[in-house]
């Protein structure tokens, strides 16, 4: 294993701490020792984000023993940095002199409490075990191999067959079990990963890793679950009359029996969470044949030079791998599509495997969403600490604005995708949007199903042998889905999923995204564009560009709340996605009359 020497520790985190203690005769001394300790923590914070971005980049784009070991150093040299006891100690001792601070300073030293507490180095053998069991389960997880029929097969080719209206229904159920193999390999590295991450954050005083997440938000485990919950309400009698339509659907396309509960098999989507391929009025597929991949990297570019943004530099293009690996090359890499500011200053990159599909298209769209939040917020004024989004469901409802805008068939229709004269039917657009990745399903995987089963194993502390129990009570409460087969114990179900392995605590982040998504939206086509919020054109308006510039050049500089309140007049609600499905709403209640509605 290759070891690399922590380039902060000891003797010259003792000579970064003398340097913040010499103070000018100044009215405000204590602002100065800040401003000193903070100018050089993010020099240093910078520049080993840099050196873990790189390793982790490695690690993900070419899975290898070599790059793990590489990522692990590296991980290991950014937590002794970050969670160096004397740096806690200066940011908790500036913090109780609060008013004799500047706002910026104030977030600034939260966020350098935040970092320590995902590797505090008051316990140095606990971060290290942490750090080899994150590279192992990534390992294992981008490292597996999936199986059909006794022949590999590609996470896209799975996803694929799920999504083909032409794989037959004892097909699907093969296709689906064999997506949940996984599960069992990375079960024990999950067992020990819970124990590792509560231990980081008790460390710092925090009860469980759940709480240190959503701290991040300036709430509680109890307050999240809560907002998550009310999303869920609100939302409830749209989702019980979309589920009721799409399982009644799914039973003629299939000729089975109208089930109470939608088998997991039926949906296009490996956990529910999106019902791609229920709206054929508004299936593009056909409209992406002639497209390259290449094609689609760029159209997502050009939205936002449409807007004003800059044409992103000739290194994104040079670093970022976007398209999947050829056939018979012997390279692995992570399939799941993300965005990267590996240097927090130019080094812009995006790891995706992007084809000629609809779904493609708005996945390109959403990861340049990040992109472009990345380079908004990289300015001066904005410190190495606070270029982040506001919160993290900023990143994400940036990611998905995009997308939905990309969505729509006024823009469609303007980029060339579909033709001057297709005639629209809204009603078909409206339900795509629905179903569709970031849709009206989602909120109840991502609120319901995801938050509250993280919440229970890592605020409740939910035995082993229950998780799997528990994943499957989550699906069949909140989403009205049911496993097609028996899931014992021996399957760790919720481990399929990417984000419990490596993005822990944080799928909320994504439910809390779409209702801003929707929010955003609203704002714009009803004060920018004087288009109705379901069929407006973002595509060459400057204005559109100037009003998302404004949200994301401040990073977390400010309060999230109050950089909502003051884009949008409004808090944090529902109000907007209500609205924009509500001739949703009422096209299925007139199909679904005579139906029992719901699973109950």
């Amino acid at each position: 294993m290759i070891r690399v020497t922590s380039p902060l520790r000891g003797a010259a985190v003792a000579v970064l701490l003398a340097a913040t203690s010499v103070f000018a005769a100044d009215a405000n001394p204590t602002q100065e020792r800040a401003d000193r300790f903070l100018a050089l923590t993010n020099s240093t914070y910078q520049a080993l984000s840099k050196i873990g971005g790189n390793a982790q980049w490695d690690a993900l784009t070419d899975v290898s023993p070599l790059h793990d070991a590489v990522a692990e150093t590296a991980g290991q040299a950014y937590a002794a940095f970050n969670g160096n006891p004397d740096l806690i100690n200066e940011a908790k001792a500036l913090l109780l002199h609060r008013a004799e601070l500047n706002t910026v300073t104030i977030r600034e030293l939260e966020q350098l409490l935040l970092n320590a507490a995902e590797g505090p180095m008051t316990n140095p053998k606990l971060v290290t075990d942490r750090i080899a069991a994150e590279v192992a389960q990534a390992s294992t997880l981008n490292g597996f191999d999936f199986k059909l029929d006794g022949k590999p097969a590609t996470v896209n080719e799975i996803d694929n067959l799920l999504q083909s209206n032409d794989t037959p229904l004892d097909k699907r159920l093969a296709v689906w079990l064999a997506s949940k193999e996984s599960g069992k390999a990375l079960k024990d590295g999950l067992i020990k990963l819970r124990s590792l991450r509560n231990g980081v954050a008790q460390e710092l005083d925090y009860h469980d890793y759940f709480a240190l997440q959503v701290a991040g938000y300036g709430m509680t485990t109890d307050e999240m679950v809560k907002l998550n919950d009310n999303f869920m309400r609100d939302l409830r009698p749209l989702y019980l009359q979309l589920h009721t339509w799409a399982k009644y659907k799914l039973a003629e396309k299939f000729h089975q029996p109208v089930p109470n509960r939608i088998p997991a098999h039926w949906l296009n989507n490996r956990w529910a969470q999106e019902w791609d391929g229920m709206a054929e009025g508004a299936d593009l597929t056909p409209f992406f044949k002639d497209r390259s991949p290449q094609w689609i990297a760029q159209s997502a570019e050009k939205f936002y030079v449409g807007l004003g943004f800059p044409a992103l530099p000739k290194s994104f293009w040079e670093k970022s791998d976007l398209y999947p690996v050829p056939a018979g090359d012997k390279r692995k890499k992570n399939t799941h599509a993300s965005a990267w500011h590996v240097d927090l200053i130019k080094d812009l990159r995006s790891l995706q495997s992007i084809e000629n599909t609809p779904w493609w298209f708005m996945t390109a769209h959403h990861e340049f969403g990040h992109i472009y939040y990345f380079m908004g917020y990289t300015r001066d004024e904005v410190p190495m600490l606070l270029r982040t989004g506001a919160n993290p469901a900023f990143h994400e409802g940036f990611g998905e604005l995009t997308a939905l805008a990309a969505s729509m068939a006024p823009y469609l229709k303007s980029v060339g995708v579909l033709p001057a004269d297709y005639k629209v039917d809204p009603t078909a657009f409206l339900l795509a949007n629905a179903v569709n990745s970031g849709g009206v399903p989602f909120i109840f995987w991502s609120s319901g199903v995801m938050t509250h089963w993280e919440a229970d194993v890592y605020a409740k502390n939910l035995p082993a042998g229950e998780w799997n129990k528990r994943w499957w009570q989550y699906v069949r409460d909140f989403q009205g889905v049911e496993p097609p087969a028996e899931r014992g114990e021996e399957w760790c179900d919720a481990a399929t999923k990417t984000h419990i392995n490596d993005t822990p605590c944080y799928y909320y982040s994504y439910a809390i995204a779409q209702v801003f998504k929707y929010q955003l939206n609203d704002y714009i086509a009803k004060n920018i564009l004087h288009q109705p919020p379901q069929a407006c054109n973002y595509a060459g308006n400057k204005q559109v560009g100037d009003f998302l510039r404004s949200i994301m050049e401040k990073g977390k500089t400010e309060d999230w709340r109050k950089v909502l309140k003051d884009a949008t007049g409004e808090e944090l609600s529902t109000r907007a996605m209500v609205e924009y499905y509500a001739p949703l709403m009422k096209w299925l209640q007139e199909q679904n009359k005579g139906r029992k509605i719901g699973w109950e």
